[in-house]
């Protein structure tokens, strides 16, 4: 008798205790506050100006998130085509890009930490944040990069990890964080695309196994009604298959399987509300891919690339329209065009932030995202229901609205040849009139030069 008495008392006891857990995290869940501002952004020279950072703090995030390349950490040398050390052209005999020492990673982590605007910002805002290769270490770099151990530890360093965080145990800066109360939850997912990379040629993994199995885990963890999935590269569009042979850049879509998987994975959680962020490319611009297996909805990818690099600095600036001119000929199957933009390309090659606006008041509740520019003004634009991210199931009627919205079915590398090397078919016809018109004009000036010279030695 005694014994039946302990043992309901035991579990009376442990009722009590579950009850009690329940009651705090139910009042830690009111206590979350609401978050509907969240600014993101990419690809920030520390030794380069940075007056983004004022518009960026107007927009008065709750949370910022750095999307890569948070300084640039390794030494760039300049262009030679010729000489001792040459870093382009066939004859190229020396990487152009090399490591930097651990105490220079510190130095320009220290300048990047105390600039003047990105300080208040840190007072203001939670910042969370991954990387991309230039804070990684080394340009392009992958698993093979030998310095990266130490990186990690001067990277959390950047961001004021805990000590103690999981995140200065494991191999990778991926990480994931839930924000606002329950039935208005933001999930940040951001994966590290470096750490575990195979060499681009591969097609292998970007992830690695066990950041594959950590993202299954969140995917597959309590929902919440948006999640936003942070890549440092772009998820969705692949320009590189139209941009080749002239030059190329990374992506998810230089490893088909791997973003074949991501989609899968994506699918199989039956998580609804889930959108990418990236950086990286030094522009920005929104995809959308309408056709990502079972999703049952669109998926978008937002870049912004970058705050202080973009590849309108790159050339003088009366010849700056040559890249909207060239991002408006270069075929894209991606890229969301709409009324929205600013120009015509729909993509933004000057400095920009990306700004995520969640409305919890309306019905359906709607995310509006943008990619701004310096002085705050948005440049390309997004307007979402988060009722449109959800998965539609399989009746006449639904199917009938999936079907209406699969206008980005067709991935870059499917088209036809001769859309898909546009931009390389007009460069090359470029270069070929441009030579014509010098052999011409040579000609008629050798030409010229033999009637003049002869004229005067006849006379």
């Amino acid at each position: 008798m005694a014994t039946t008495i302990t043992t309901l008392f035991f579990f009376f006891i442990l009722f009590i205790a579950a009850l009690a857990v329940k009651e705090v995290e139910q009042q830690t869940s009111l206590e979350q506050p609401i978050i509907s501002r969240i600014a993101f952004g990419s690809c920030a020279n520390q030794s380069a100006p940075q007056p983004i950072w004022k518009s960026i703090i107007d927009f008065n995030p709750q949370v910022f998130i750095w999307l890569g390349d948070n300084i640039y950490g390794d030494i760039r040398r300049p262009y030679k085509l010729f000489g001792k050390e040459r870093t382009i052209g066939p004859w190229k005999n020396v990487p152009r890009f090399v490591p930097a020492s651990e105490t220079e990673m510190q130095l320009k982590y220290h300048i990047a930490k105390n600039n003047s605007g990105y300080s208040l910002l840190r007072k203001k805002s939670q910042v969370i944040g991954t990387w991309d290769d230039h804070d990684y270490g080394l340009n392009d770099a992958g698993k093979e990069f030998s310095d990266k151990i130490v990186n990690q530890k001067l990277m959390l360093d950047f961001l004021d990890e805990p000590q103690d965080s999981p995140r200065r145990k494991q191999a990778g800066v991926y990480a994931s964080y839930t924000f606002g109360p329950k039935g208005k939850q933001v999930k940040v997912i951001l994966l590290d695309t470096r750490y575990h990379r195979d060499p681009l040629s591969s097609d292998g993994s970007i992830l690695g196994d066990s950041q594959w199995t950590w993202l299954k885990k969140e995917l597959n963890g309590p929902k919440t009604e948006i999640t936003i999935i942070g890549s440092s590269i772009q998820v969705l569009s692949n320009l590189s298959a139209t941009t080749g042979p002239l030059f190329y850049m990374e992506s998810w879509g230089r490893f088909p399987r791997e973003r074949d998987r991501l989609f899968k994975l994506i699918a199989s959680s039956k998580r609804n509300g889930v959108f990418f962020i990236s950086g990286d490319v030094h522009f920005g611009e929104i995809a959308r891919y309408d056709c990502a297996n079972a999703t049952g909805y669109p998926l978008y990818d937002i870049t912004s690339s970058g705050l202080t690099q973009a590849v309108e600095k790159v050339i003088p600036e009366p010849l700056a329209f040559l890249v909207e001119v060239a991002a408006w000929l270069t075929p894209t199957t991606m890229r969301l065009i709409s009324p929205n933009c600013r120009y015509r390309s729909c993509t933004y090659g000057q400095t920009n932030f990306g700004a995520i606006e969640i409305d919890w008041g309306v019905t359906p509740v709607t995310v509006k995202i943008e990619v701004r520019d310096v002085n705050g003004h948005p440049a390309t634009s997004v307007n979402i229901p988060l009722s449109e991210l959800q998965n539609q199931g399989s009746n006449d009627k639904n199917t009938l609205k999936v079907a209406e919205l699969q206008r980005h079915c067709t991935l870059e590398i499917n088209l036809p040849w001769i859309t898909r090397y546009r931009l390389a078919f007009l460069f090359y016809y470029f270069l070929a009139v441009l030579l014509l018109f010098v052999v011409v004009l040579t000609y008629a000036a050798i030409k010229l030069s033999r009637r003049i010279f002869g004229k005067c030695k006849f006379d």
